[in-house]
């Protein structure tokens, strides 16, 4: 096999080693023999270089007309829409979920490049009447500066997007560091921006662990704004490191995902849907269906008809367009899932399909394991209430929709939801009392289109959100300009007392 490439560091554009001298691997999970790159294992010296640099380039990036920053992202639309299938090859190698949905995930970002370009034309802030005469008076958002950005292994391209792009269009300039399970589709990202015209600095990736890089970059004093998609744990842990400089925070983190399906829904429906939604991306999303809360009349046939089509669900190395279901990302979640399934098992739940890892011929040089539905789930299990992150969901069995809407409530989660019914009256209801960032009524908890917001509730994040364009309040500040033409001194609220 031939030499893994070995990539560099961007800092004010230009490719550099880390500091530290030390770089680390990115293994295939479905064939772990397989490297495919060796990046930079940076340190704090890096991230101040790539801060410094990000911060130089601000002052003229904030200068020039948004309408001719979205003219340059326009332009890496294009390119990657070019690139499209290289680069969900790469995807799919670096990370493993199947070639069709790293084809997704790449559509996602030539989506999100876009939909924002086109903001660079709007940006709107509003304009409103004065009280006193021969007044004008309006709002505008305005850049913070330097956005550290953090970011996740599953959604390798799309989530980069999601936050690089309202950053830019704003006139922030933006430090990345990607996770370090999958971090070439963010390089492979920001050079379409490059190619486009990108100027230097403007955006800089600096590689690394959380600890060595990702902390250094939340801590550094000129970074304005952090935004993170990952942990919970971590989330919180940044949360309070940022606090101490005050910064802006966006977080988006777990998910504990509910289908409510009622007595009258279209089983075949539903099956197709959770197979989507709990299966899809080896059940590695933070909006993944983890829990089927079944009305009792229909639970018992729902998991019989979800075991068939489960137990032919084909598992494999994504490249491969037979492959419908790729691994878990690395050895650490794999171990993860795998315990939750035990756990599962020693609570009490039947395994109704899969349960198993497979380490069989095919599969031992990667982090594979059966897509596995649990059934007789009671909502206070483990498996009921904590995030998996992995190919396992549990039939909860309900009696009625105030029921449902309470255990699927019922999860210190509130990021997507979903209901199949026939009935509109309790499809409503269950719109309006799930408490859910998203809501999906006759859809599995996944497919979140780029031009609404994303996010959720309670300790699924800390109240922003990303797509739409509700993702320019994480970047921005507003500020409101008055204008007196009246020639003489006029004094809101006193003056028109009367």
């Amino acid at each position: 096999m031939s030499e893994p490439t070995l990539y560099h560091n961007l800092i004010g554009g230009e490719w550099v080693r880390s500091t530290t001298g030390q770089t680390f691997e990115s293994t295939n999970p479905a064939d772990t023999r397989e490297i495919v790159g060796r990046f930079q294992r940076s340190g704090a010296d890096d991230i101040a270089a790539a801060v410094q640099a990000a911060a130089h380039a601000y002052e003229a990036w904030r200068l020039t007309p948004a309408p001719k920053r979205g003219e340059i992202l326009f332009k890496a639309a294009e390119l990657l829409r070019q690139r499209k299938e290289q680069y969900a090859r790469d995807m799919t190698r670096e990370m493993g979920k199947v070639i069709a949905e790293a084809r997704g995930d790449v559509q996602e970002a030539i989506d999100m490049l876009y939909f924002i370009a086109g903001e660079g034309r709007r940006l709107y802030g509003q304009t409103t009447p004065s009280e006193m005469p021969n007044k004008f008076q309006m709002s505008v958002r305005v850049p913070l500066g330097v956005c550290g950005l953090i970011t996740p292994w599953n959604f390798p391209m799309a989530i980069p997007s999601w936050k690089i792009l309202p950053a830019l269009i704003l006139g922030n300039t933006v430090v990345i560091k990607p996770a370090e399970d999958a971090p070439l589709s963010t390089y492979n990202f920001v050079q379409c921006l490059l190619d486009a015209g990108l100027p230097p600095g403007v955006v800089n990736i600096v590689t690394g662990y959380g600890p060595e890089a990702g902390e250094p970059l939340v801590r550094h004093p000129d970074v304005k704004v952090v935004s993170f998609t990952g942990s919970t744990a971590v989330g919180h842990h940044l949360t309070k490191v940022a606090a101490e400089t005050l910064k802006h925070v966006s977080l988006e983190m777990g998910g504990k995902n509910g289908i409510i399906v009622m007595d009258d829904a279209d089983l075949d429906l539903v099956v197709e849907g959770v197979l989507w939604g709990a299966f899809g991306t080896t059940g590695q999303r933070c909006t993944a269906s983890s829990r089927l809360i079944a009305h009792r009349a229909v639970a018992t046939e729902l998991g019989r008809k979800l075991a068939a089509k489960a137990d032919g669900i084909t598992i494999g190395n994504g490249l491969d367009e037979r492959v419908s279901m790729g691994p878990s990302i690395n050895a650490d979640q794999y171990k993860i899932v795998c315990d939750y399934v035990e756990i599962g098992k020693q609570e009490g739940a039947v395994v109704v399909a899969g349960g198993e890892r497979l380490t069989t011929e095919g599969y031992s040089h990667g982090y594979f394991h059966q897509p596995t539905i649990f059934g007789d789930v009671k909502p206070s299990m483990q498996i009921a209430q904590e995030e998996i992150f992995g190919p396992v969901t549990a039939i909860i069995p309900v009696d009625s929709l105030d029921e449902a809407i309470s255990v699927a409530n019922g999860v210190k989660y509130g990021l997507s939801s979903s209901i199949y019914t026939r009935d509109v009256n309790q499809a409503f209801r269950a719109m309006r009392d799930l408490d859910s960032g998203i809501v999906y009524v006759n859809a599995p908890t996944i497919g979140a289109e780029i031009h609404l917001p994303f996010g959720g509730t309670k300790a699924t994040g800390n109240g922003h959100r990303e797509g739409g364009v509700q993702a320019l309040d994480v970047f921005s500040e507003w500020k409101s300009l008055y204008i007196d033409f009246n020639g003489q001194l006029q004094r809101a609220q006193i003056d028109n007392a009367e």
